[in-house]
C-alpha cells in the first residue's frame, strides 16, 4: 500500500473544473479549454506523498521550469500560455499556477541519462545494460557515460513505480515515428541543459521529460529540469564510485530510512510527519538549486 498519507481536497475556483490531483500538482480546466496547473508544496518519497509540506517548493518548481523553458525555446516549444492567475483563484496560487495548452499527451516518461546511478546502475551491475542499451565495462556509481542515452519508462499512477522499458517497446506503443521524435527531442534538450548546468557548477546526472502533441507538433510539457524531475549534483564534489550529494529530497529519504523516524519502509504503514530540521534543510536545497542555475536570488 502507498499513495497519499492524507489526500488533500482540491480548492474549488469558479470557472475552473478540477481534473486531477497528482503527487505535487493540481490540474484544472478553464472555460476556454486550457489547462491550469498548480504546483503545491507537497513532497513524495518511496511512493508516498508525505503529510508534511516543504514551504515554497511549488513556487521553486514552477519558476525554475519557466526559466528552463526560456533556455530551451529554440529546441522545443512548450505548453505555457500564461502565468496570470485565473479570476477568483486564491492569492496563494501566485507564482505556482500556469495556464497551459491542452495537449494530446504521449504516455511515456522520457528519461535522459548522462551519468550512471539509481535504477540504471542496478541494471548495469546485473547485465552491463541500461534499458537494454549495452554500456562498457568498468563503470561505477556516478560514472559519466560515453554519451547521453534515452531510457524511457512507463508513467505510473500515484503510489506506483514507473517501469523502465526498451526503446523498442516505446516504438510498439506509440509508433516508430513518434518514438524517434521523442528520443531526438529528449537527448537534444538534455544535452543543452547539461551544458548550461555545468557552466553553473552543477552536474545534471539524469532527468525526465513529458511531451504531448499540439496538432502535429511535439511540445514539451509539465515541469522541466527541477530537483523533482532531475538529479543535480554539486560539480565540485562529484566523485564516481560513491553516492553523490544532490540538490533534491535526499534529506527526506535519509530521515525516513533512519532509526530516528521509526518507519519501516517495507511495512504497509504510512510514513510519519517530517521534523522541522528536515523540512528546513530540504527547502534550502531546492532554493540553492534555483539560485545556482538561474543566477537569481530567491525571495
Amino acid at each position: 500500500m502507498s499513495g497519499f498519507v492524507e489526500k488533500p481536497e482540491p480548492i474549488q475556483v469558479p470557472g475552473l473544473v478540477h481534473l486531477h490531483t497528482g503527487k505535487v500538482r493540481e490540474l484544472y480546466r478553464n472555460e476556454a479549454g486550457d489547462l491550469v496547473m498548480v504546483a503545491s508544496d507537497r513532497i513524495s518519497a518511496y511512493d508516498w506523498v508525505l503529510p508534511t509540506e516543504i514551504p515554497d517548493k511549488g513556487r521553486v518548481l514552477t519558476q525554475l521550469s519557466l526559466w528552463w523553458f526560456e533556455q530551451l525555446a529554440d529546441l522545443a516549444p512548450n505548453h505555457v500560455l500564461s502565468t496570470e492567475l485565473p479570476p477568483g483563484a486564491p492569492a496563494d496560487w501566485e507564482g505556482r499556477a500556469l495556464v497551459c495548452k491542452s495537449l494530446r499527451m504521449v504516455p511515456v516518461e522520457c528519461v535522459a541519462r548522462g551519468y550512471l546511478t539509481g535504477s540504471g546502475l542496478a541494471e548495469y551491475d546485473e547485465s552491463r545494460t541500461v534499458c537494454g542499451l549495452a554500456l562498457p565495462e568498468g563503470l561505477v556509481d556516478g560514472s559519466e557515460l560515453p554519451a547521453p542515452i534515452f531510457t524511457p519508462a512507463t508513467k505510473a499512477e500515484v503510489g506506483e513505480h514507473d517501469e523502465n522499458v526498451s526503446y523498442e517497446e516505446v516504438a510498439r506503443q506509440v509508433g516508430a515515428e513518434t518514438a524517434a521524435a521523442l528520443r531526438q527531442a529528449t537527448l537534444a534538450v538534455y544535452s543543452r541543459a547539461r551544458d548550461i548546468a555545468r557552466e553553473r557548477g552543477i552536474v545534471l546526472a539524469d532527468t525526465k521529460f513529458e511531451f504531448g502533441f499540439d496538432g502535429d507538433d511535439l511540445v514539451l510539457a509539465d515541469e522541466v529540469l527541477t530537483p523533482d524531475s532531475s538529479r543535480f549534483w554539486p560539480a565540485d564534489r562529484w566523485q564516481p564510485g560513491r553516492a553523490q550529494q544532490s540538490y533534491d529530497k535526499q534529506f527526506v529519504r535519509d530521515w525516513l530510512t533512519s532509526a530516528e523516524s521509526g518507519w519501516d519502509r517495507k511495512s504497509e504503514q504510512p510514513p510519519p510527519p517530517l521534523p522541522q530540521q528536515v523540512v528546513d534543510a530540504t527547502r534550502a536545497k531546492y532554493v540553492e538549486a534555483y539560485e545556482l542555475l538561474t543566477g537569481q536570488s530567491w525571495s
